[in-house]
C-alpha cells in the first residue's frame, strides 16, 4: 500500500530536478510510497529526465498551468494516504520524510506538516506565517530581513500556513479541502490552502527538528517577467477571495507601482 505520494511539479529547470530526484533515489523514505512529477511543458529535457530515472513517474500537464492546477494533476493521479507537495528546487536528506510523516501520526488534530527550510549554506527561510493580511505581509516581510529568522525558524509552533515547497498532508484533509485553489496560478496557493485547512478545524504545523533544503525560485529565474505577472495575478486574486474590502485598494497601488499594466 502507498502511504506517501511525492508530487513534484517541475518547468524549465531540469538540473534541479534531477538533483531532487537523485536525493530521494540516494536516501529514499522507508515510508512506501511513490514518486510523480508533473511537467508544466518545460523545454529543457526536463521531462526525458525524470523518466529516465526509475521508479519516477511522470505526467505530462499539456503545458504551463501553473502551480496549483499541477498540483492537483499529481493529487488526482496519485494513490498515497498523504501527500508531500515539494518543489524541484529541493533537496531531500535522509529521514526528512518519514520525520514528516511521524509528526502527522503523533498530531491526529494536525493535518499539515512543513520543515525547516535552508539553503545550500544553512541559511533558513522564513517558511511558514500569519494569514495573509496587509499588515501580516508588512511583519512577514520585516521578519524576513530581520537577524531573527534563524531563532524564529527552530521554534516549533502552530502557524496559519507552511510553505508549499516542502508541505506534507494527509489526503482525507487534501480532499476536504478541495484540494488546491487553481485561480492562484503561482503564488498563494500554499497559504489558501492552509486557509481551507484550518476553516475545518485542521491545525498546521512547522517543525524545525526537520530540515530540506531548498535553493528558492530556479524556475522562477528562467521567466523573471512572467512570473512577476504570475505573482500580481495571484496576489490580487487572493484578496479578492479573502479580503473582498481591499481588493480595490491593492489593484489601484499595483497600477500605481506599475503603471505599464
Amino acid at each position: 500500500m502507498t502511504i506517501i505520494s511525492i508530487i513534484i511539479v517541475s518547468f524549465n529547470a531540469r538540473a534541479d530536478l534531477e538533483r531532487c530526484l537523485d536525493a530521494l533515489r540516494e536516501a529514499p523514505p522507508g515510508t512506501p510510497h511513490e514518486v510523480l512529477v508533473v511537467d508544466n511543458g518545460s523545454t529543457d529535457g526536463s521531462a526525458a529526465a525524470a523518466r529516465s530515472r526509475s521508479g519516477v513517474r511522470v505526467i505530462d500537464a499539456g503545458g504551463n498551468v501553473g502551480f496549483a492546477r499541477a498540483c492537483n494533476i499529481g493529487i488526482r493521479a496519485s494513490q498515497g494516504t498523504h501527500l508531500l507537495l515539494l518543489n524541484s528546487d529541493t533537496v531531500v536528506p535522509a529521514g526528512a520524510v518519514d520525520a514528516l510523516f511521524a509528526e502527522l501520526q503523533r498530531n491526529p488534530d494536525v493535518a499539515v506538516v512543513g520543515p525547516r527550510l535552508v539553503d545550500g549554506t544553512g541559511r533558513a527561510e522564513l517558511s511558514f506565517g500569519r494569514m495573509i493580511t496587509p499588515f501580516a505581509e508588512w511583519r512577514q516581510k520585516r521578519l524576513a530581513r530581520s537577524g531573527l529568522v534563524d531563532q524564529l525558524t527552530r521554534q516549533r509552533q502552530y502557524p496559519d500556513w507552511v510553505s508549499g515547497a516542502c508541505l506534507l498532508v494527509s489526503r482525507a484533509d487534501a480532499d476536504a479541502a478541495g484540494l488546491l485553489d487553481e485561480r492562484f496560478f503561482m503564488y498563494t496557493e500554499d497559504v489558501d490552502f492552509c486557509a481551507s485547512i484550518r476553516a475545518r478545524g485542521r491545525r498546521i504545523l512547522f517543525a524545525p527538528d526537520v530540515e530540506v533544503v531548498h535553493a528558492r525560485g530556479r524556475s522562477a529565474a528562467s521567466a523573471p517577467q512572467a512570473t512577476h505577472e504570475a505573482y500580481r495575478r495571484s496576489h490580487l486574486a487572493f484578496y479578492e477571495k479573502h479580503h473582498p474590502a481591499w481588493a480595490p485598494i491593492l489593484r489601484l497601488y499595483i497600477r500605481l507601482r506599475d503603471p505599464a499594466r
